[in-house]
């Protein structure tokens, strides 16, 4: 059976994707932190739809874990058809307001810990000569953001060129059938934003994940998600003056 495998999976867009990739018939390995919500969601996923789910405690900050986590679940599995780079962290805090230990910690979850799994998931999909790579982005990688979200969005920026980097290398490697997706969620309600009352154009958790998982399944190499606004509004943030964007975001 098709076998994907999610970072970040306990809780939020994470554990969504799950949940509706195994209602697609996928198989799944789930890796997080937090075994006991895992645990919940892989006797709920079983339940439901009878699907093969393997969880993995997992701090993606931990390099030599990634690597372990990765062969471990391929050995389990015997192949991975995808992984989604999807664990992820939304504090940050103004530039020079003495919340370094914030903003670093969101550049490490999201950017150097990214390239940890990608360079683990890599390792498996060369040996296998094939497999799907999907990055989880945002919106806000389209433009530098200002304030708490300055940090996050440059960390979102830079693992949609490292993905993007990896696709142009691809395009020479005739013998590998290794694809390269990038999901640039719009707001989607999740646990990382859950406080947060006013964003315009946020949608439900699972309407959300419907439009991100529908993305992966068409393997496109880039797409905002839900498309409705954000295809418009992300070509919009891209070309407008910066002053017209901070108004819109």
């Amino acid at each position: 059976m098709p076998t994907t495998i999610i970072t970040g999976a306990s809780s939020g867009l994470g554990a969504e994707m799950a949940r509706q990739f195994a209602a697609r018939g996928w198989d799944l390995g789930l890796a997080a932190r937090r075994l006991d919500r895992l645990e919940e969601l892989r006797d709920e996923i079983v339940e439901r739809t009878g699907r093969r789910v393997e969880i993995r405690a997992l701090d993606v900050t931990d390099d030599d874990a990634v690597f372990a986590t990765f062969r471990d679940l391929r050995e389990a599995f015997g192949t991975i058809d995808r992984v989604v780079v999807n664990a992820g962290l939304g504090k940050g805090a103004p530039l020079g307001t003495g919340r370094y230990d914030a903003n670093r910690q969101t550049a490490m979850v999201n950017f150097v810990a990214a390239l940890a799994q990608t360079e683990a998931a890599m390792e498996v999909f060369r040996d296998q000569k094939r497999g799907h790579l999907v990055m989880i982005s945002s919106v806000s990688a389209m433009r530098g953001m200002r304030k708490t979200v300055t940090t996050y969005s440059a960390t979102k920026a830079g693992v949609a060129a490292l993905a993007e980097g990896l696709r142009n290398e691809m395009l020479g490697e005739p013998d590998l059938d290794i694809r390269v997706s990038v999901i640039y969620p719009g707001y989607i309600r999740s646990e990382m934003n859950e406080r947060v009352s006013h964003t315009p154009f946020i949608v439900d958790t699972e309407t959300g994940v419907a439009a991100m998982v529908e993305a992966i399944e068409k393997e496109k190499a880039h797409a905002l998600v839900p498309p409705w606004p954000w295809v418009p509004l992300g070509k919009a943030m891209r070309h407008l003056p910066l002053p017209v964007v901070r108004k819109i975001m």
